[in-house]
């Protein structure tokens, strides 16, 4: 079996101050998925969306979210194998080099 990348989502349901009019970070990360899903297949990567506010007891997910709220990131936080690609409002194409850096070929 192929080897998944993982792309992680950190936000939450409030937009964050300097976020007013941009898409929810939930809406963000459907769009990713959705716009991923498109070049590169189904398959692949997996998702995963984490709540900043009400993150998983596991690491380093809890960790992470955690950071987010500390240190003011602009969310939501884009993540794929752990390393922070978009911040705020994260860029199709910077998301993009990510995957293909671990592997991804768009089909």
């Amino acid at each position: 079996m192929e080897r998944q990348v993982e792309l992680v989502v950190y936000g939450a349901e409030v937009l964050c101050p300097s976020c007013v009019n941009l898409p929810s970070s939930k809406e963000q990360y459907d769009w990713l998925q959705a716009a991923i899903s498109r070049k590169y297949g189904k398959n692949g990567v997996t998702y995963k969306y984490v709540d900043i506010f009400n993150p998983p007891e596991e690491e380093p997910y809890k960790d992470f979210a955690t950071r987010v709220v500390n240190e003011d990131m602009f969310y939501p936080v884009v993540l794929v194998e752990g390393e922070v690609v978009g911040e705020g409002n994260p860029r199709l194409k910077t998301v993009y080099k990510a995957l293909e850096k671990h592997g991804l070929q768009p089909e």
